[in-house]
């Protein structure tokens, strides 16, 4: 399996945050998010789906149920600023 690619409406929720992202260097890891250079996280597991996939493979309608899925089930940590579930969150979903 190759490398992550990093769909455009990843790279404007990044631009959104203040944050540059990247594909990941670490196996099993979608995207890492750096901050002024310094890498603060990496993001998305290889082999789970994310909003921009979805919505690119299989639709709208299914693309929104599923962002309605994962943010319930991460309602818990996904606005903690600063963690790679707040990145995630903003970025991928």
């Amino acid at each position: 399996m190759g490398r992550y690619r990093i769909k455009q409406l990843q790279y404007k929720n990044a631009k959104k945050l203040g944050v540059e992202i990247k594909p990941s260097t670490l196996k099993g890891k979608k995207i890492d998010v750096f901050k002024k250079g310094k890498k603060i996280a990496s993001i998305g597991a290889i082999g789970y789906g994310d909003f921009a996939t979805f919505k690119q493979t299989k639709g709208d309608e299914f693309a929104n149920k599923r962002r309605t899925a994962y943010k319930k089930r991460h309602q818990k940590y996904r606005n903690i600023k600063g963690t790679n579930s707040y990145y995630a969150d903003k970025i991928l979903w």
